[in-house]
């Protein structure tokens, strides 16, 4: 990144701060650009990214109300799986896994990802008939999943108690092994230096007021802070915020807005080995690099854009966690958060052009954006280069509200939101 060296910026992700964020030279906007990206995090960099590498397209400004990385990509537990039930839903999070697996180097940039496995608990009955159906139906879609029994699920993750006096006994799980973690702001400076080197401008502190249409309806530039912005072409990658943003070109969204929280403990020795989740008791763990233990929790059972959320939704996620594994009830928790979440009725993303022309929309992940990311910014690039999706997100539309050709995802969290 301009006037920073890989060492600085390596500095600046271990601390874990928005210092490097906020010292971004931010360029003045240009009068007019090719396409416009509102929302400067993991989304939306990784779409100007592809943009400017795959479809030439460099003349970009991705423009973002506060600090690159600020909202949901800093804001989330860092969890990378593709073990989904549905066929739409394994394509995306598939080829979102692949490009993972080389984007450290693609980027030349460290984004930490750890391929070190993602366990779901099953405790009861239909856990197991649940869990099974999603393995055979992942097998199906050349996705890697096993099912272990308590005791291989035990050898696996050693903290985990697998008693049978247990309030909810361990009576399995099923394993991804390609799954695992990686460093969430990281992978946001890492696409944010790649769209940059390729002449992408990258706007801080520019919110955007307004999107301007022409008397065809056709989209030709945003009002922003910082003045009228044209453009041929504009993206909508707010997590949190797309309704609101979709609202200025009139287009009213299927979206509900709900705070999601976690929080992260003191830090400790290498002690917790992959990230395991549980539905039945709602709570999912992993280990950070800087050694945190890091611990989702649920969403609050009202509509809301609040980043913090009920208190009492983090005392079950710690109950939880002290059942499963007790060797942390001594544990003292450090901070808390929470993120702002879109859903949609059948739990699955709109990924789509919309209606009016030149504007298109990436929104609606629920609990699943971090995990997606550079797959959802490779084919959002396409389907904004090329003006018709790529086969891999043709069946997130926002037609299918209307025609019934819903996907339903409504286990995709995995826990119970």
């Amino acid at each position: 990144m301009r006037n920073y060296s890989v060492f600085s910026l390596a500095r600046e992700a271990l601390r874990g701060h928005r210092g490097w964020a906020e010292q971004w030279r931010s360029p003045e906007p240009k009068n007019s650009y090719d396409v416009i990206i509102i929302g400067a995090g993991g989304h939306g960099l990784a779409t100007a990214y592809y943009l400017a590498k795959e479809h030439n397209i460099t003349n970009v400004a991705v423009i973002e109300k506060g600090w690159l990385g600020g909202g949901n990509t800093g804001r989330n537990t860092t969890i990378i799986r593709s073990n989904y039930l549905y066929d739409e839903s394994a394509g995306i999070y598939n080829h979102a896994i692949k490009l993972w697996e080389g984007l450290s180097q693609e980027l030349n940039y460290n984004v930490m990802f750890s391929q070190r496995g993602v366990m779901m608990l099953a405790h009861n009955v239909h856990d197991v008939q649940v869990f099974k159906r999603h393995i055979h139906a992942n097998r199906l879609n050349g996705v890697d999943n096993a099912w272990l029994t308590p005791e291989e699920a035990k050898a696996f993750c050693p903290p985990l108690n697998i008693s049978k006096q247990a309030r909810y006994p361990v009576m399995g799980a099923a394993l991804q092994r390609k799954g695992g973690t990686a460093r969430h702001d990281a992978v946001a400076w890492g696409y944010a230096r790649g769209a940059s080197d390729r002449g992408v401008d990258i706007i801080q502190n520019c919110e955007v007021t307004g999107i301007n249409r022409d008397a065809k309806g056709n989209v030709t530039g945003v009002e922003t802070t910082k003045g009228t912005i044209l453009a041929k072409k504009v993206g909508v990658v707010a997590a949190g915020h797309s309704s609101v943003l979709m609202n200025m070109a009139g287009i009213q969204m299927p979206l509900e807005s709900y705070p999601l929280q976690a929080l992260v403990s003191e830090p400790v020795k290498p002690v917790f080995p992959c990230v395991v989740m549980s539905n039945t008791v709602h709570a999912y763990i992993s280990q950070s690099d800087k050694g945190e233990l890091v611990i989702g929790a649920g969403t609050d059972q009202y509509t809301s854009y609040s980043q913090t959320g009920g208190l009492h939704i983090l005392n079950h996620t710690l109950d939880a966690i002290c059942e499963m594994f007790p060797m942390f009830s001594r544990m003292k928790m450090l901070r808390s958060w929470g993120g702002i979440v879109d859903v949609t009725p059948d739990r699955s993303p709109i990924l789509a052009k919309t209606p009016i022309g030149g504007l298109y929309v990436n929104c609606g992940w629920g609990t699943g954006g971090f995990k997606a990311t550079p797959g959802s910014g490779n084919v959002f690039a396409h389907t904004i280069a090329r003006d018709e999706p790529h086969e891999i997100n043709a069946p997130f539309t926002l037609e299918r509200f209307r025609n019934g050709r819903l996907i339903d995802e409504a286990a995709a969290a995995a826990v119970a939101h």
